[in-house]
């Protein structure tokens, strides 16, 4: 038994000491893109949806495309890191981009699983529109507008 501790010690800390300021979302996005699936079948059961495996294979395709957006966010953040390191700019940005991409990302699976539960039958009255005010606040603050010359 104590072995098994150790081995869950062990793998959290490095998880958490990997990815630093990421470790949260990180965690927040695996779990919220469990209960997300399971939650989607129950709701597609509930309401007569056959689930079949292209629907289900969609499904993990899109969770792992998460990821991917995330990996791609941390490629900005190491760009950054390297370029203003490079010519000496004082400016520390600790995983700026990805934290961002995760933590919007966890707030969409979070509506998801808030619309999978009025599917089921169960109200949230208060959450949904909180976390969909959330999001359009996420959105209009990293919205750059781009002019076409």
């Amino acid at each position: 038994m104590k072995k098994i501790e150790w081995f869950i010690s062990s793998v959290v800390g490095a998880f958490f000491s990997f990815f630093g300021i990421l470790a949260i979302p990180l965690a927040l996005l695996v779990t919220c893109n469990l209960i997300d699936y399971f939650t989607g079948i129950a709701a597609a059961k509930v309401t007569g949806i056959k689930i079949t495996s292209d629907i289900s294979y969609r499904g993990i395709v899109k969770k792992v495309t998460m990821y991917v957006l995330i990996f791609v966010g941390f490629g900005i953040d190491c760009m950054i890191s390297y370029v203003t390191s490079t010519l000496h700019i004082d400016m520390v940005l600790p995983l700026l981009f990805s934290a961002i991409i995760a933590s919007w990302l966890v707030i969409n699976e979070l509506i998801s699983i808030t619309e999978n539960c009025e599917k089921i039958g169960v109200e949230i009255p208060l959450l949904a529109p909180v976390l969909r005010f959330i999001r359009k606040k996420i959105e209009s603050t990293v919205d750059v507008d781009i002019e076409e010359e």
